[in-house]
């Protein structure tokens, strides 16, 4: 164990605790997809991460169909048009997937009133079926004929391999914390985090569906009794999250460049992870434990280096939750404050 690495140097200290708040950043975005779906139905939708791998593919898929298959290098203020396009698009096909996901994995057994193990594991199989299927994209495309025409889109016979953004976007420095030179990429990715936070926390507790959210989430008999339509707000909260998710993949391949069919397992379990520190069903929680967690990997990794990194994460998980049950905050969203 060499603490030297991160507390013999204040400048190594603060390298780790920057950079662990961006990757803290994403982990966040996708942790509030999580929240939502636990707070409204009690349940986790392990397919989540998914919806936010098909978003990373739809933002890589973007710059192919505006820029081509050529390699590229841009600094960030040049690829701001296709990211803005990119983002949108991520954010369609994220929410496109999370409603598939609802329709399919949990509106049946929710109006059967199946048990929630049940729905759990109809969950974890939406999640295996659409990494499979991003992971057969290329025999899809010949099915239908369409491999010539999509070969740049579904990399024939390479399905499976990482999938790299044609275009990677230099970072520049625009200030230093201690010996950390803080990015303009850095800088987007969390103030871009907080903004959506801080509006999808606006918009649960001050507008109607956000009532109509918090409602179902307290008490889904009452809700139905004052006229809340529970199966629209069901749609609502997983496209909400769905949305989520898409940025989470914009920002996600500015930082990395590349994903894979089964990009979102890992990262999915580490924001479910964020999530759990923070108190399942809390907005602001799934914030705090998303940052905190990619602070306490980084700290990790320079300590016990970069191969505990993950080891580091789960055990802090296990540790709040023998300390705090409930997460660093606890409040469940139909508790929310209006």
């Amino acid at each position: 164990m060499d603490l030297g690495a991160l507390f013999g140097n204040f400048n190594n200290f603060l390298d780790f605790t920057v950079g662990g708040l961006v990757i803290g950043a994403i982990y966040a975005l996708v942790a509030l997809g999580y929240t939502m779906v636990y707070g409204v139905l009690q349940l986790i939708n392990f397919a989540h991460s998914e919806v936010f791998m098909y978003g990373t593919f739809a933002v890589a898929w973007t710059f192919v169909l505006l820029h081509g298959t050529g390699d590229a290098s841009w600094s960030l203020g040049r690829a701001v048009p296709i990211l803005l396009v990119a983002l949108v698009a991520a954010m369609l096909m994220s929410a496109a997937i999370a409603l598939l996901v609802e329709r399919f994995a949990y509106r049946p057994l929710i109006n059967k009133n199946a048990p929630k193990l049940i729905a759990l594991i109809s969950a974890i199989g939406a999640s295996f079926a659409l990494a499979e299927a991003m992971g057969l994209r290329d025999r899809f495309a010949k099915w239908f004929g369409l491999d010539d025409n999509l070969a740049n889109y579904v990399a024939p016979n390479k399905a499976r391999d990482v999938y790299s953004n044609p275009v990677s976007i230099q970072p520049h420095g625009l200030f230093h914390i201690g010996g950390y030179s803080v990015t303009d990429v850095d800088l987007v990715v969390v103030v871009a985090a907080l903004v959506m936070m801080f509006a999808l926390d606006i918009f649960v507790r001050r507008t109607k569906f956000g009532r109509g959210i918090r409602a179902v989430a307290q008490d889904p008999e009452a809700a139905a009794l004052m006229g809340v339509n529970s199966t629209r707000v069901v749609q609502v909260t997983f496209l909400v999250g769905g949305l989520m998710a898409g940025a989470a993949a914009t920002l996600y391949m500015m930082k990395i460049g590349s994903t894979r069919q089964n990009a979102g397992f890992l990262l999915g379990v580490k924001a479910f992870t964020a999530a759990v520190m923070g108190g399942i069903g809390n907005l602001r929680g799934a914030l705090l434990g998303g940052l905190l967690l990619g602070v306490m990997e980084n700290w990790g990794s320079a300590v016990f280096g970069s191969e505990w990194k993950d080891v580091v994460a789960f055990v802090l998980l296990v540790l709040i939750l023998l300390v705090r049950p409930s997460g660093l905050l606890g409040e469940a969203l139909g508790k929310a404050r209006a």
